[in-house]
């Protein structure tokens, strides 16, 4: 049984022709994206390779059709796994090929066991490319000093809650922990940092975001909030209609199923909307 159909909740399609017609309707709605050819985990350097390829392709693709989107990538896509200096290399190229593009390449932040190569490779990267970022987990208990160590490089950063399941000795586990730590570290870059995502679809830290921003006069055109594609869409549309910049992750490709994954275990809703689906597929 195919089992994508279960996944265009959250995944745009298989190929860039679909994806690129998703981001062309959020545009329309006032919503930005960034788009991600999902894969991980790469060990052949012939496919890390045909990775670099594919995004420089994407990203001449996004240019000529004139949508708003930058580019998300896995650096375990790009070849972490096989050489840090492998990685690198492919990581210069893209940013090169995104740089003649006039676009910006953020990275996803993967397991706990890639935290500190993924930032020690990002630090090295974005003293020659400003078009570069990258992703920090509130729920790690590392995550401030990571935070404060970005900030004061002028790196962009975008945080999120985390989505990998990790041990209690170095994240936390609890929901009033993890939103704690997230606003503690949301503060930091909105108040130092340069255009930092704030990537959630809580309503507490949405709403708690909207208030500090306020009280302290710093304004929208400041920061953005970012969401995932498929979860919350309405709430997507009224923070861009409230003025608010918005931009949606929008995953696409045929290594879909650790995306999907990851989704189902985030949010119970997620879960019900799949054993839903899978109810209605089966019914004669």
């Amino acid at each position: 049984m195919n089992l994508f159909f279960l996944a265009r909740r959250f995944v745009a399609g298989v190929d860039v022709e679909s994806a690129i017609r998703v981001v062309r309707g959020l545009n329309q709605k006032g919503v930005r994206a960034t788009l991600d050819l999902l894969g991980e985990n790469v060990r052949d350097r012939a496919q890390a390779e045909k990775a670099v390829e594919a995004y420089g392709h994407l990203l001449e693709q996004i240019a000529t059709s004139g949508i708003e989107s930058d580019i998300s990538v896995k650096l375990t896509q790009l070849g972490l796994d096989i050489s840090e200096s492998f990685c690198e290399a492919n990581m210069e190229r893209l940013l090169a090929r995104a740089t003649a593009c006039g676009n910006f390449v953020w990275i996803d932040m993967e397991g706990s066991a890639y935290t500190q190569r993924t930032l020690d490779l990002f630090v090295r990267l974005v003293r020659a490319h400003p078009n570069v970022g990258v992703a920090i987990q509130a729920y790690l208990y590392r995550s401030e000093h990571d935070v404060r160590r970005l900030a004061d490089l002028g790196a962009r950063v975008r945080l999120c809650k985390g989505a990998y399941k990790e041990p209690k000795t170095i994240a936390y586990r609890r929901m009033r922990d993890i939103r704690r730590n997230f606003l503690r570290l949301a503060e930091i870059l909105l108040e130092r940092g340069r255009e930092p995502a704030i990537a959630t679809h809580d309503d507490h830290l949405i709403e708690a975001v909207k208030r500090w921003t306020a009280e302290r006069g710093i304004g929208p055109e400041r920061f953005e909030f970012q969401m995932l594609y498929g979860i919350r869409p309405r709430a997507q549309e009224a923070l861009a209609q409230a003025g608010y910049r918005v931009r949606v992750y929008v995953p696409f490709g045929t290594h879909w199923f650790p995306y999907l994954s990851r989704r189902l275990r985030e949010r119970k809703e997620n879960v019900w909307f799949v054993v839903r689906n899978l109810f209605e597929w089966s019914r004669p």
